[in-house]
């Protein structure tokens, strides 16, 4: 399985995020997934593309040009993708993907998962998109999405979609499970 990882070009002020993302990339190398991801070598992402590429694994990365003439991308990936804008990175990355996770970032991050969630309630795709839950980094998200289903701005069902897990095995085990259709 190709698995999306949208995380943090930074690796945050918790050594437990960092350790996290690399326990989660060796954990796919270990079990035969690939990762795609933004491409970049710093960071998370760069920490996750590390591990992966170490423990056997493939690492393809999506990055656009601005970002790789800023001398930001990874440079030992089994395949590095240059396109032009951030529009045409997470088309890509979609398009390559079978699953979309989430680990500790910024607005990006959000950005990246946000947007997979939403096409996946549309119908856009069947893949499962989900939140490995590091020390707690997505609570307040969760209780937020909460509200949102409370106050009627997200139907529970698509509110359930999200798969949230807090170890690197169990969520790719999730991520392995037939996506519940929904009905229209």
């Amino acid at each position: 399985m190709n698995i999306a990882v949208f995380c943090g070009s930074r690796a945050g002020n918790d050594p437990g995020f960092y350790e996290a993302a690399e326990l989660f990339g060796h954990t796919m190398a270990s079990q035969g997934h690939s990762l795609v991801f933004g491409g970049g070598k710093v960071g998370l992402m760069g920490c996750i593309a590390d591990a992966v590429l170490a423990g056997g694994g493939k690492a393809f990365g999506v990055i656009p040009e601005s970002l790789r003439d800023r001398e930001l991308a990874h440079t030992g990936l089994t395949r590095l993708d240059v396109v032009s804008s951030m529009h045409e990175r997470k088309a890509l990355m979609a398009e390559q993907a079978d699953a979309f996770v989430a680990l500790p970032g910024g607005p990006g991050t959000m950005d990246e998962i946000f947007e997979a969630w939403t096409w996946a309630q549309l119908g856009y795709h069947d893949k499962p998109c989900a939140f490995l839950n590091v020390n707690g980094y997505y609570d307040q998200l969760l209780a937020f999405l909460k509200t949102m289903t409370q106050s009627g701005f997200l139907k529970p069902e698509h509110a359930d979609m999200v798969i949230v897990e807090e170890n690197a095995d169990a969520l790719i085990a999730a991520l392995q499970k037939p996506v519940r259709k929904l009905s229209r």
